[in-house]
């Protein structure tokens, strides 16, 4: 039997405030690593098995670029982007499959809208169909299929986890957060999704987030360039207003939410944490991630104002804001 996070295993790590009211809690788990990569606080049962979902794209990105894909730049960042669909980002997805010899129909990511509002009610005003670029993993996707055209493998199945191209990937992921996968999911965009714990996804995250473009090591080189790449474009890893774009711009952190409630974070100073919202919501994660950062010496408490003022973390009563989403005083 797997051991996944529980109820039991859970510590309390936001609420939401009404009217001086707590109105819900948010439970789960969280690690923070040192600038040195030790763990330095726990908070919950951090060794129980979890599924980082989008959280786990700096690692497919790397292997990406390890397995032969050339990226730089908004496509470097876009690699390992939940993007919003604008037209922006489907702009770079499709400019990285042309140059790769590639086209839509080659993406095995569904066909989506839009998650920005703007630009799908722009595309519905132009009588536009939802559509695989628009997908928030199909940077992700033209990553890998780059880098099977790169290798000389085949572009067929590449989602199948049997794909040499997966098997690379599942590689630099036990690599990179030191663990052996102990399951393998389907993601909600086809791809395969490896299920390892909150300390090896802290763990990784704290190596790319850490590492230097100008490393002797391959492998570092590549994540060094990823984060780089991802700081100087952070629209491209999600959108405007959106916060992993918005923590980026106002705090020059590397940062990546997942789906059910996945948030990685690591500061300018290397301090990382990972935690996993028990009940899968993401409206606390960014804000807590920041605060465990704070109270480990990643970020200021300035920054972490500046940062909850940039975020919608306002709960509204009548068209004005009434209370707030805030982290737990527990953690």
């Amino acid at each position: 039997m797997l051991e996944t996070l529980t109820i039991q295993d859970s510590v309390e790590l936001a609420v939401i405030e009404r009217s001086g009211f707590v109105e819900s809690r948010h439970v789960g788990a969280a690690v923070v690593l040192s600038s040195d990569g030790d763990v330095i606080a726990r908070h919950g049962n951090v060794d129980a098995l979890i599924l980082p979902r989008s959280s786990l794209k700096p690692l497919q990105a790397v292997a990406c670029i390890t397995a032969g894909a050339v990226l730089e730049g908004e496509q470097l960042a876009i690699s390992t982007a939940s993007h919003v669909g604008t037209d922006r980002h489907a702009s770079v997805v499709r400019d990285m499959l042309t140059e790769g010899g590639l086209t839509e129909d080659h993406l095995g990511c569904p066909a989506s809208w839009p998650t920005d509002s703007a630009s799908r009610d722009e595309l519905v005003r132009e009588h536009g169909e939802p559509s695989r670029v628009r997908m928030p993993c199909s940077g992700k996707h033209a990553a890998m299929l780059r880098a099977c055209v790169a290798t000389g493998w085949p572009t067929d199945g590449y989602l199948d986890p049997a794909h040499p191209l997966q098997a690379h990937i599942r590689d630099v992921v036990e690599r990179l957060t030191g663990e052996k996968v102990a399951h393998t999911a389907i993601d909600g965009c086809g791809a395969p999704v490896h299920a390892i714990t909150l300390t090896g996804l802290a763990r990784s995250i704290h190596r790319i987030g850490t590492a230097s473009d100008r490393s002797p090591f391959a492998l570092h080189r590549v994540a060094g360039s990823l984060v780089r790449a991802v700081r100087e474009h952070p629209w491209a890893i999600e959108g405007p207003g959106r916060p992993d774009t918005i923590a980026i711009e106002k705090l020059g952190v590397f940062a990546k939410f997942g789906a059910e409630g996945i948030m990685v974070m690591v500061a300018p100073n290397g301090t990382t944490v990972a935690l996993k919202v028990l009940d899968g919501a993401t409206r606390a994660a960014t804000i807590v991630a920041a605060t465990l950062l704070s109270r480990s010496g990643g970020l200021s408490d300035t920054d972490v104002a500046t940062l909850a003022e940039a975020l919608p973390l306002g709960v509204s009563g009548g068209g004005s804001i009434v209370g707030t989403i805030r982290p737990s005083a527990a953690i």
